[in-house]
């Protein structure tokens, strides 16, 4: 008898061949037939081998390396060492019982230059990850950009340019063509709005560019201009893929009352969540901005942003409460959240606002179908002198969430699966090593791997032994 694809797939990776999983796990109550459970992770947080096997640098590389940047003086270089230990890692993701991974795809990795030759040994590493997850049972969802812009492209202008469209669609092109026949699933852009907002309009993320609101706009356009051209050239390229995008998006509320907190509440709603949101679902600008795009959008430009999607990437870390302050990004500052609790970065846990996310994409923009990407926390996570991690501020969180996304589901929002970030432990952008969001702690001396309790505690949810 013919040895099955999994099977060979399994012997070849050197992987243990553990029992078959049904599609999507049902077991969790209250949750439809067919949820993905899953958790999400991003190439520059986790693979590390920044200078191996041909990878270009990209520009999270060269933005560490500024003294001052990053608060711990770390680098992504190492990170969790990913691009050795993937094996681990799938085994890990096995433990845990996830149905679906989203992780994402090192531009500069398989192409250096991020156009022209692409790396074979790059390529290679992501065929290997995607057996891997495929022979494990673990449905692969790569998002094609993830922040970490190869650096040559930076140099040739970068999201500043319109260039940048015609770049990333080649790149996508590649991408499918390379791993299409495996991949179910693909991602183009993870929060662009974070992106241009804090890399471009301000300094505080790779490229650092500082620009302000004309910088950040631009950022803002051109990546909406290079994913909808990415998503045409895909649909092309892969009929039958389902394709989406990744979206950070929070409810804007003003500190208070008073007429230029609620006009910067509108402002920064426009920069954060309908620049991109309304760009993609309905190929618009919000009006606010329509004087500050002008001179950005060409007659074509909305048509080619507009693109159906099948699956809408949501990530919800919490609402965000916003003050006037002229002179500002957008004449914009951060008001005083209403919160009981904070995370260790400073976020309010507030549940509610992604109920109200969802509720609002089933009124206004014809419920789509939605996964949540990324919901997190992070925490001072400590290993005990028994070798555990107690982490119970994190399973209340995402336990909270988890209880809000079933109201949603109730009420008839229409949410396909749930991904958890993170995996484990990373390099948490200009945080450095100095936050801690996975399910997984990450002794970075060793590489060691431990679950932490929140690790347990979301596989019980999910097999439907512990109730939410």
């Amino acid at each position: 008898m013919l040895l099955s694809r999994r099977r060979l797939l399994a012997a070849a990776l050197s992987l243990p061949l553990l029992p078959r999983r049904a599609a999507a796990t049902t077991a969790a109550a209250n949750f439809p037939a067919g949820f993905l459970w899953g958790a999400s992770t991003s190439a520059a947080q986790i693979e590390g081998a920044a200078s191996e096997d041909g990878r270009g640098p990209s520009i999270w590389d060269a933005f560490a390396r500024q003294p001052g940047k990053i608060a711990d003086g770390g680098t992504p270089a190492v990170a969790c060492d990913h691009y050795h230990r993937w094996r681990e890692d799938i085994a890990l993701m096995r433990r845990l019982g996830l149905t679906a991974y989203r992780f994402s795809i090192s531009w500069s990795r398989v192409i250096p230059a991020g156009t022209g030759a692409a790396n074979a040994k790059g390529w290679d590493f992501y065929d290997r990850l995607v057996d891997g997850l495929l022979a494990t049972g673990i449905t692969p969802m790569p998002c094609l950009f993830h922040w970490d812009l190869p650096l040559a492209l930076h140099e040739r202008g970068g999201w500043m340019s319109r260039d940048s469209a015609g770049w990333f669609a080649d790149y996508a092109v590649a991408a499918a063509r390379r791993l299409g026949d495996r991949v179910p699933y693909w991602l183009m852009l993870n929060e662009p709005s974070v992106m241009a907002i804090f890399g471009y309009g301000l300094a505080a993320h790779a490229p650092g560019l500082g620009g302000g609101a004309p910088a950040c706009l631009a950022a803002l356009h051109h990546q909406n201009l290079a994913q909808g051209t990415a998503l045409k050239a895909l649909r092309a390229e892969r009929p039958a893929a389902k394709l989406g995008t990744v979206l950070s998006l929070q409810p804007v509320v003003a500190d208070s009352a008073r007429a230029a907190d609620g006009a910067a509440a509108i402002r920064w709603d426009a920069v954060w969540n309908r620049v991109a949101l309304d760009g993609v679902m309905r190929g618009a600008i919000p009006g606010i901005l329509v004087p500050e795009m002008a001179k950005l959008v060409r007659p074509d430009d909305l048509a080619i942003i507009r693109q159906p999607l099948d699956l809408l990437g949501v990530n919800y870390y919490s609402k965000m409460t916003v003050r006037a302050q002229p002179g500002a990004l957008f004449d914009t500052g951060w008001g005083r959240p209403r919160a009981a609790r904070f995370t260790a970065m400073g976020w309010p846990v507030q549940p509610e606002g992604l109920l109200d996310i969802l509720m609002e994409l089933k009124a206004l923009y014809g419920n789509p179908p939605v996964m949540i990407t990324e919901n997190g926390a992070a925490y001072d996570d400590r290993l005990g002198p028994d070798g555990e991690v107690a982490d119970p501020t994190r399973i209340a969180f995402l336990g909270d969430h988890l209880r809000a996304l079933r109201r949603a589901l109730a009420a008839g929002c229409n949410v396909r699966g749930y991904l958890v970030w993170s995996l484990m432990d990373n390099f948490e952008w200009q945080a450095g090593y100095t936050r801690r969001f996975g399910l997984a702690y990450v002794d970075y001396a060793s590489e060691r791997r431990i679950p932490k309790a929140s690790f347990h505690w979301y596989g019980a949810v999910m097999r439907g032994e512990r109730p939410i």
